[in-house]
């Protein structure tokens, strides 16, 4: 919104698939993938920084943290679960109070 008025949103995806088989041995291919990315991994670090993230990894550490537990929220998103239940007067008590 600008102005009041829906503007579009400069945004797009490409995805692509690729079998890989059909231009490499798929144990051949994660062997280089795989060397590939140790090698990213134990490059310089970037100063304040003790680990460098290869794509993904945050997310599926962050999803190894939390599947068993909780989602963590924002206070400012707890306070309204906490103002929604209060205005339709459920009998609901939230873990974060």
């Amino acid at each position: 919104m600008k102005k009041g008025e829906k503007i579009p949103y400069s945004l797009g995806h490409f995805f692509i698939a690729i079998n890989i088989e059909s231009f490499i041995d798929i144990k051949t291919f994660k062997k280089i993938t795989g060397n590939i990315l140790r090698d990213l991994r134990n490059s310089k670090k970037a100063p304040g920084h003790n680990r460098n993230h290869t794509a993904g990894e945050k997310e599926y550490e962050a999803w190894k943290e939390r599947k068993n537990k909780v989602v963590p929220l924002g206070k400012a998103l707890r306070q309204q679960f906490i103002q929604m239940r209060d205005e339709l007067k459920l009998n609901v008590k939230f873990e974060f109070e």
